[in-house]
């Protein structure tokens, strides 16, 4: 994983137990939602109570779960054997080890969190299951490390709306990914009516996480060159995927 990082963070990353080290403080906060991301019980209970309870609060009683989340990940990734595949903000590894089967020994799957408490559970959940093609970076997800088009493919589900500029972080994403190279997106999205919106702003304000509009992430796809974007809108959230140009 090493020649993927820019030369001048390549000389100041070391290995910790499990995961490579490129941060010498967690960023700053930007807000309550994030501060309980980085605690230790959330961090414990996170992959198998924390986020499917959320989830399912925010998409509605009849939105996916998270195995089709899992399902919609790789259809938007058009993930296949030998594809390498960042996963931004992947806390405790849940998404990246199912792309790290999916696109098997020929394959990479890096994961970078800003959290070491979520590496560290990513790096116990991944002992013992032989992916050998999963790597670990405790990072800036918003100011990625690693050089220009590096991956076949972009994750980011659940996190974008916690970044402090997520347009810049989308930037960064597009920056990685190589001529055809994929996005995967899972965000939060505004309703439409007026109580829902007075709702939202609401936890737009006192939570540090942003409410995106409708075409909002679209758009924003669009303007940096991605193709074939498509869109699946679940209560609170949406799911947003594209292609850049081959």
């Amino acid at each position: 994983m090493l020649p993927l990082l820019r030369p001048e963070v390549r000389a100041e990353a070391r290995a910790e137990l499990g995961y490579l080290e490129l941060l010498p403080s967690e960023p700053e906060s930007t807000g309550p939602v994030q501060d309980l991301m980085r605690s230790g019980l959330v961090v414990r209970i996170y992959e198998r109570w924390w986020r499917p309870a959320l989830g399912r609060l925010a998409k509605g009683l009849f939105g996916p779960g998270m195995a089709d989340e899992h399902r919609i990940a790789r259809l938007l990734l058009g993930l296949g054997p030998g594809d390498g595949v960042l996963d931004v903000a992947c806390g405790p590894g849940n998404f990246s080890r199912e792309f790290a089967r999916v696109v098997g020994d020929g394959g990479l799957v890096v994961g970078i969190d800003a959290s070491r408490p979520m590496l560290e559970r990513a790096v116990r959940e991944t002992s013992g299951t032989g992916l050998d093609n999963l790597a670990l970076v405790h990072g800036d997800a918003v100011s990625l490390p690693f050089r220009d088009r590096s991956f076949d493919a972009v994750c980011c589900f659940a996190a974008l709306h916690l970044f402090a500029d997520p347009f810049s972080a989308l930037d960064d994403m597009r920056r990685v990914l190589g001529p055809g190279g994929r996005i995967a997106l899972f965000t939060t999205c505004r309703g439409r009516s007026t109580p829902l919106r007075a709702f939202e702003a609401l936890v737009d304000a006192r939570s540090g996480m942003r409410m995106f509009e409708q075409d909002e992430i679209i758009e924003a796809l669009e303007r940096r060159g991605f193709d074939e974007v498509r869109q699946r809108i679940s209560g609170f959230t949406q799911f947003v995927g594209g292609r850049l140009a081959g």
